[in-house]
């Protein structure tokens, strides 16, 4: 299908989301899906059964929760996400903790995070930089590195609340050694991440440092989650005493 682009001469040819929606449409007709899972059919039945219980809430699965749920199973994806008029592929690549995009890396962390929609969600349909078959292996600049995007869709993207799998009543403390240099972190995060370095605390307490509240709190959880640099408990003592709105 030859799709329209809604672009200047000179910028990375992404369709419109008019001629993707056409696209996405047609294939759940040929695979006799409702659209949303018209991708999500293709994926690993693990994966695609994290994906669908969001759909069986009532509502389509956020960007964060699906790259989180491809950082947990550890499957590169690729994430079709309405940007505007336009749609730009996100692909994904967690165990070599980058991600392909046309835009370059700077351009997609200045994008409106929290506008972000998912559109359709399919296994990446290329090998990593650096195979030998990849069509792209010699285009450098299309590849950035993950951390980056993760970090940034967790403290600005569209979710304030908590992923499901830290959410209740737990306590967090971050690993020692976490390296979170190149971020930009601002004073508060910095300070916050120490903290929890030397110190064990539920998010009710964390929800209380210095230039924090319950929602910055559960972003910082976040980020350091899909950053793999959050230790979850439920058995140390601040766990009994949490929001359980969180949920």
């Amino acid at each position: 299908m030859d799709f329209e682009s809604t672009l200047p001469l000179g910028r990375p040819d992404l369709v419109s989301v008019s001629a993707f929606q056409r696209y996405v449409d047609d294939v759940a007709a040929v695979r006799d899906l409702p659209p949303t899972h018209s991708g999500l059919a293709s994926l690993s039945p693990s994966l695609w059964q994290d994906l669908v219980r969001f759909e069986a809430a009532g509502r389509a699965a956020e960007l964060l929760e699906v790259v989180a749920a491809g950082l947990r199973h550890g499957h590169a994806l690729a994430i079709h996400v309405q940007a505007g008029a336009r749609v730009l592929p996100l692909t994904l690549y967690p165990r070599e903790r980058q991600f392909h995009c046309p835009l370059p890396l700077a351009e997609v962390l200045s994008l409106r995070l929290s506008k972000l929609q998912v559109m359709l969600v399919e296994p990446a349909p290329m090998a990593s930089r650096g195979a030998p078959s990849h069509p792209l292996a010699g285009r450098r600049e299309h590849f950035h590195p993950l951390l980056p995007l993760t970090w940034a869709l967790a403290l600005r993207g569209a979710r304030p609340t908590l992923l499901p799998e830290i959410a209740g009543p737990l306590a967090y403390r971050v690993s020692p050694g976490v390296d979170l240099r190149g971020l930009g972190l601002s004073a508060v995060v910095q300070v916050a991440v120490r903290r929890l370095q030397m110190e064990t605390v539920n998010l009710r307490r964390l929800a209380d440092f210095p230039g924090l509240d319950r929602e910055r709190a559960q972003r910082l959880l976040n980020a350091l989650y899909l950053h793999g640099a959050l230790i979850v408990s439920r058995s140390h003592p601040a766990a009994s005493d949490s929001w359980f709105g969180a949920l």
